[in-house]
């Protein structure tokens, strides 16, 4: 069975944003409320960051629940692991992502500047100065047989985009405007060309679910 490069759970705005403008150390999706954007995943029974009993099922509780299903590593760009740019001037910081990050397999971030590989609970970061081909390759051989997920942000979908290297992708539109920031398409009919669209929306938060699959 061939692997798969998987775009999950893709946050962004209605006009199209999928982070807002600002970007800094306390604001990872810099003017954007990221809770404007993700409260449909948050609210979930499956959300794993779930204290107390609870949560909706449904729609928007399959895609949360999908998020690791069969994925055996991730690739991220740099500004989804965190917001310093250029060399690195600290290597004690080690991402937003807290001791325990939810990714639980390797990760490889894209950056133009090197850094060593570090371990964080299960996983375990790895920094690339390479093309989307050959991190895709790279991931391909550490995920053992399962699916590498393209994280984002958006810059990095895009790039991959270009590089004609996305298989499948989630992005969960969410019934709020950004107006400006990083944006990943004006309208998703562009993607028509190369792509299947289906769209869901979910009675229970409002949310557009886009799934794309490959022509």
């Amino acid at each position: 069975m061939s692997q798969l490069l998987r775009v999950q759970n893709f946050f962004v705005s209605s006009d199209g944003f999928g982070t807002g403008e600002g970007q800094s150390l306390e604001s990872p999706f810099g003017h954007a409320n990221p809770a404007d954007l993700a409260a449909w995943a948050g609210a979930t029974a499956s959300w794993p960051n779930r204290t107390e009993p609870g949560g909706t099922r449904g729609l928007d509780d399959y895609f949360t629940r999908d998020f690791t299903n069969n994925i055996g590593a991730e690739i991220m760009g740099r500004n989804k692991f965190g917001p310093v740019r250029g060399p690195w001037p600290d290597l004690e910081w080690k991402g937003w992502w807290g001791d325990m990050p939810p990714f639980h397999t390797p990760v490889f971030v894209l950056t133009h500047h090197s850094r060593p590989s570090f371990s964080l609970d299960d996983t375990t970061f790895h920094f690339l100065d390479t093309t989307p081909h050959e991190a895709l390759e790279t991931a391909k051989q550490a995920a053992d047989g399962k699916d590498v997920r393209l994280g984002g942000g958006v810059h990095t979908v895009l790039e991959f985009l270009e590089a004609d290297l996305i298989d499948t992708m989630h992005v969960a539109m969410a019934p709020v405007q950004l107006g400006r920031g990083k944006r990943l398409w004006e309208t998703p009919d562009e993607l028509l060309d190369r792509f299947h669209l289906e769209r869901v929306t979910s009675p229970t938060s409002g949310v557009v679910h886009h799934l794309f699959w490959r022509r």
